[in-house]
């Protein structure tokens, strides 16, 4: 092989790389399919908790706001967590009313300025209210987590210490 062919051999492993190898948008495309939005990114957050507190008021329960963002991973493992456990998805359906809140690039600020910006803390960030709207609790929802999870027992306990004394 003479030198001269070296560069050429070059641009062709170079292209080959690039066409066998996915690009950063295909493989984010992947990973947002295989998680698939859980937040309304165009939804008004006042509006759906407004709505929230009037089933909430209704149905005697309480209403739990979930503040977080469709790229989040520790927000989809929580309500993940909470759809799939049935203790906890049970327990929720029993005694809240939920609101995802999408607070992805600063969407519905208003809404976490009037829970006291719980985002502050990271997200998810959980705030419960009782069914006036009265802010009962606000979590840091690390605080719930056990390793790369959350703990379905801490998750529970947090859930039970806030819901509505039937």
């Amino acid at each position: 092989m003479n030198t001269r062919s070296l560069p050429v051999l070059f641009l062709i492993a170079l292209l080959a790389t690039s066409i066998i190898l996915p690009a950063p948008v295909r493989a984010e495309d992947a990973l947002k399919k295989a998680r698939p939005d859980i937040y309304d990114e165009s939804a008004d957050a006042a509006q759906q908790v407004a709505t929230a507190l009037t089933q909430a008021g209704q149905e005697h329960k309480h209403v739990l706001l979930q503040f977080g963002a469709n790229w989040c991973i520790w927000c989809h493992r929580l309500h993940e967590l909470c759809a799939s456990n049935p203790e906890i998805a049970a327990f929720v359906k029993t005694n809240y009313v939920v609101v995802l809140v999408n607070v992805n690039q600063g969407r519905n600020q208003a809404t976490d300025d009037k829970y006291g910006n719980p985002t502050h803390l990271g997200l998810p960030a959980l705030v419960v209210l009782d069914a006036t709207g009265k802010q009962l609790a606000t979590q840091d929802s690390g605080k719930l987590e056990e390793g790369d999870h959350h703990s379905p027992a801490k998750v529970l306990a947090f859930l039970k210490k806030w819901a509505p004394q039937h």
